[in-house]
């Protein structure tokens, strides 16, 4: 049984050699909802000066989004929408979109996507920065979702008092949304809209 390819270069592959990297990277793939949620408690490790860690944030985010009755797609958009903040701190609400975007609602993913330039709105002010920037996506169809998102769960998440759900409470979710098949016009819904709130089944 192989347990490597034979070739040193991609055009030198045969189908053999494919067929393998097909199945083992789909056995790998099993293991990403694993695999972020153990990301989200390096949150803990990352810089941080607010009054509650970055994974605090995310779970009070995930937890004000469950008490409002936002259905799975929206609880794990806020659970990961930071996830970036380790890796790529100039733009951690693309690379969070980029790894939601084959298992969550269109609408979600560009909303985890935006929310930075969304968030400027409350302290761009302070350091010389555009306020407004949200405002180019004026009149695009998921706008004041991104809005409502940014003002219910994101911006209000830095709470030391607020008793956030257990990231062991988010974790099935995670887990059912990174079993779905990845780009599913079913999940993805292209631009379908589902409330924030009150839209949970169950």
């Amino acid at each position: 049984m192989m347990d490597r390819v034979k070739f040193t270069q991609m055009k030198d592959g045969d189908r053999e050699d494919y067929e393998f990297l097909t199945a083992h990277e789909a056995e790998y793939t099993k293991g990403t909802a694993e695999r972020l949620l153990k990301a989200l408690v390096d949150l803990d490790k990352g810089l941080s000066g607010y009054k509650v860690t970055r994974l605090g944030h995310s779970l009070q985010s995930a937890s004000r989004a469950y008490r409002d009755g936002a259905d799975t797609d929206w609880i794990v958009a806020a659970l990961l929408h930071d996830i970036g903040d380790i890796y790529a701190p100039h733009n951690h609400d693309e690379y969070a979109a980029a790894i939601l975007r084959p298992f969550l609602r269109e609408q979600c993913t560009w909303v985890v996507e935006k929310h930075g330039d969304f968030q400027l709105v409350y302290y761009a002010s302070h350091v010389g920065a555009d306020p407004d920037k949200r405002e180019a996506y004026r009149g695009h169809p998921y706008f004041e979702d991104c809005a409502e998102f940014c003002e219910r769960w994101d911006q209000a998440s830095f709470d030391p008092d607020y008793e956030e759900l257990s990231l062991d409470f988010f974790a099935p979710m995670v887990r059912e949304v990174f079993a779905r098949p990845p780009y599913d016009p079913e999940i993805i819904r292209p631009g379908m809209r589902e409330p924030l709130t009150g839209t949970r089944r169950g």
